[in-house]
């Protein structure tokens, strides 16, 4: 490894240009697969195709011709009439009509086109109102054939959608204050480029009404878009909060400027990979510029520092950058291989695209590694040396202490001089997070990805309100033996008894099955009363109603519900909050109910739809990512001690890792946050920095204490650059990804909050947890020949777990330190 090390330093250093030409050649060469760039929006392939719930789900959607739909809402809550009015009827209709011609160009099938399924849309033009026509027979005609122009004409619409058990909590609110259109689409990637266009059409109306579109394929569609365009806004700010800051810290345009151009080789070089060897860019995916950023630019923070309070005039450049990258080539290393097995631990998971997104974060974390040990020393033999001029500590402060310096003083003296304070505070700290972790809820909501204020996520809060729900699932009801058994008046009451169970206790707003239908052409037969809504009581009598149904303008509905052999059926379910813990709720109450209440004939059941995909997703998520992160535990350990060659230096050495876990996840648990994708992502990244500060700080403490003799007389040293590398990187990233909270996503919000949190969390416990560990433990960590080399000629007389001087006098009367301070 020495070899390796004198090698790569040696070569950076004396062909610089080399090294620089070889950077650029290959930026160039990654740079050219980007036209080759595909997305991939799809929410679905972050499961495997072969997933069960996927074979499943498409099956369904075959066998009951369903498709994935868009709501378009419209709200009247200050006309007594509501949205039956001329006016918002009109507007509707008009809608309507403009919804219908919304079709593509079928790239898949020339000549042919994709888009919103007329046949299969519901709106007031487009469902039938049915009535008794005379006894023993019914009728059908369109709810609204045409606009109203008078308020009688509206609210003859309004009485007629309001008489029909099937419209009401899907169609048309029970207080006529709102109406739905539901435009089922051949494809649900389409969903943005319907969305926009109906937004368009929309904005022509004006008036009072409040139109919204919802809908879980909005949601997913908007995301996959959004995401993109976010990126596109929240990286170039970061860089340049990031370039900003590093400039106050050195104040060198000309340097500050080296870890904005590892970044960003380091990006390019990653996504150009990952196109060449022909992935799609996944929403997931989109994050990596993010992940790579923070990542990339630790190092380069870590040399810089370094090579700021090193350099004078008279060592030179040359001199001062071998000593750095000398000091530090192997930190690096170690926190580089411990970052990308973090990542690397993504490859075990479920996720199609949690596995690229980890392959390639931790071949970019080592990508970062190899340009950062050659390009910048380097970059730096490049620099005409009158760039250097008036550059570093002892030149910018001469022997003036600088604010950060003095802090870094003061937190040392409590570190080591309350040591065993710092320790109880910590233990609390512990509890606390450990009661927080036990609350801690898993769950996603598409809506709440967006922000407060966001179209999509106002329509899904006025629609839910207003309806039985926009988000949908189906329960696929199956005879095990026999034919027609959905035909049988008991098996059917069975039905309507879990549905109505099920809405009774708000598992969900609204459900619809074959038995909803039966029921109400039975009543419009009969009499119209609604005592006579009701299953009829022969198999015979059902089988009138289906035929009867068949009559409508519609009559391919009936097998959206149940199958052409009456073996099967469709239970439509509608969900009222896109919360995963929602259907899983739902799931097991129905497994309850179909225990505690066995149905008349053997049934089998599965579910199926995008909702209840999504819960799938969430579960595999939380024990996917939980089980890589612990593997990666586990093997970041062993790293650990074949680094220190100690298993107690090793486990030390986890302990700002495992409490910055602790403290986040707890802080979710206080909060009521859920554990959603990207919390389960950033623990990875969590992961690598925290490892990082404190592979920097402890192997710093154990080379300066062998060379002092005694902690005691390392820990104001320790104090001094190695915490001021930690202390900048801190700050630097932890703030510089603050803009990530102007973006509109949430995940970007959490994104910065989390980074910070992260880094701010791992820093803290680096230099004021593990000095107190090293304090307390100082005679057992310290043992070692290595360590006593000079501790007879220093050795403390002070109290036991106490440091005899305060840090910040030690720090300026310390010879190895003059005119470094």
């Amino acid at each position: 490894m020495k070899t390796l090390k004198t090698s790569l330093i040696a070569f950076a250093v004396n062909h610089s240009k080399w090294v620089a030409a070889g950077l650029l050649a290959a930026m160039v060469f990654f740079a050219t697969f980007f036209p080759n760039m595909t997305m991939d929006t799809d929410p679905e392939n972050m499961l495997e195709p072969s997933e069960p719930v996927r074979i499943f789900h498409n099956a369904a959607k075959k066998q009951f011709d369903l498709s994935d739909t868009i709501v378009v809402g419209v709200i009247k809550e200050n006309d007594p009439n509501g949205v039956f009015t001329p006016q918002t009827l009109t507007q509707v209709f008009e809608l309507t009509r403009f919804a219908k011609t919304l079709r593509y160009e079928d790239p898949k099938q020339p000549g042919k086109t994709t888009g919103v399924i007329e046949v299969d849309m519901v709106a007031p033009s487009v469902v039938d109102h049915m009535h008794q026509a005379g006894p023993g027979t019914i009728a059908f005609e369109w709810l609204m054939p045409r606009p109203p122009t008078t308020e009688a004409e509206a609210l003859a619409v309004r009485d007629k959608a309001l008489s029909n058990p099937l419209l009401v909590g899907q169609m048309v609110s029970a207080d006529g204050k709102a109406l739905c259109l539901y435009l089922p689409l051949t494809d649900k990637l389409l969903s943005y480029d319907v969305y926009t266009a109906l937004q368009e059409k929309i904005r022509e109306f004006g008036g009072a009404e409040g139109w919204h579109i919802a809908g879980l394929p909005v949601a997913e569609g908007a995301i996959g878009v959004e995401m993109f365009s976010e990126m596109v806004i929240a990286s170039p700010l970061t860089m340049l909060l990031i370039f900003g800051m590093l400039y106050a810290m050195f104040r060198k345009w000309s340097l500050v400027i080296l870890p904005m151009l590892i970044a960003t080789v380091t990006v390019v070089a990653t996504l150009g990979a990952m196109i060449a060897l022909g992935f799609p860019v996944h929403i997931l995916s989109s994050m990596l510029p993010i992940f790579l950023m923070s990542i990339s630019i630790c190092d380069s923070i870590h040399v810089l520092s370094e090579f700021f309070d090193v350099y004078t005039a008279e060592k030179g450049r040359k001199e001062s950058i071998k000593e750095v990258m000398n000091t530090l080539f192997m930190p690096m290393l170690y926190t580089s291989l411990t970052t990308a097995a973090g990542f690397f631990s993504f490859v075990t998971t479920d996720i199609p695209p949690a596995r690229v997104f980890g392959a390639f974060v931790g071949v970019g974390v080592m990508f970062a590694w190899i340009i950062t040990i050659l390009f910048v020393p380097a970059y730096i033999m490049l620099l005409p040396e009158r760039i250097l001029r008036n550059f570093g500590m002892a030149a910018h402060r001469g022997g003036e202490e600088s604010w950060l310096t003095r802090w870094l003083h003061r937190l040392g003296d409590i570190a080591c001089r309350r040591s065993k304070v710092v320790l109880a505070v910590f233990v609390a700290c512990i509890a606390l997070s450990v009661w927080g972790m036990s609350h801690i809820t898993i769950n996603d909501n598409y809506a709440k990805r967006f922000a407060e204020g966001h179209p999509i996520r106002e329509a899904d809060t006025a629609l839910n309100r207003h309806f039985g729900g926009t988000y949908t699932a189906s329960l696929v009801l199956e005879a095990k033996t026999g034919g027609e058994v959905f035909k049988r008046p008991d098996v059917l009451n069975y039905m309507a008894a879990m549905q109505a169970w099920l809405e009774g206790n708000g598992y969900v707003g609204k459900s619809t099955s074959l038995a909803d239908i039966v029921r109400k052409v039975h009543q419009e037969l009969v009499d119209g009363r609604p005592e006579n809504y009701r299953i009829p009581p022969g198999e015979g009598a059902v089988a009138e109603c289906v035929m009867q149904y068949q009559q409508s303008h519609k009559p391919h509905d009936i097998w959206h519900f149940v199958t052409p052999e009456f073996d099967s059926v469709n239970i439509f379910m509608q969900f009222q909050s896109g919360d995963s813990t929602r259907t899983e709720a739902a799931v097991n109450a129905i497994r309850s109910y179909v225990e505690n209440n066995k149905p008349p004939v053997a049934l089998s059941y599965e579910f199926a739809g995008l909702h209840y995909i999504n819960y799938i997703f969430q579960g595999k998520m939380f024990w996917g990512m939980l089980g890589s992160l612990g593997g990666s535990f586990v093997i970041v350990f062993a790293m650990m001690i074949v680094l220190f060659r100690s298993v107690l230096w090793g486990f030390l050495c986890m302990i700002p890792l495992t409490f910055t876990i602790m403290f986040i996840y707890g802080a979710l648990g206080f909060l009521g946050l859920d554990y959603d994708m990207p919390v389960a992502v950033l623990g990875a990244i969590s992961l690598g920095i925290a490892v990082d500060f404190a592979i920097h700080f402890l192997e710093r403490s154990r080379q300066i204490t062998s060379e002092t003799g005694s902690w005691e007389k390392a820990a104001p040293r320790v104090f001094g650059e190695p915490a001021r590398a930690i202390s900048r990187n801190v700050i630097i990233i932890a703030l510089g990804f603050l803009p990530m909270l102007v973006a509109a996503l949430v995940p970007y919000k959490t994104t910065g909050i989390l980074l910070f949190s992260i880094l701010t969390i791992s820093g803290v416990v680096t230099l004021v947890l593990l000095p107190a560990l090293l304090t307390v433990g100082r005679g057992w960590l310290f043992r070692a020949k290595r360590f006593s080399a000079r501790r007879d000629a220093g050795t403390s007389h002070g109290k036991p777990g106490l440091v005899p001087v305060r840090i910040g006098d030690a720090n300026r009367g310390t010879a190895d330190d003059a005119g470094r301070e």
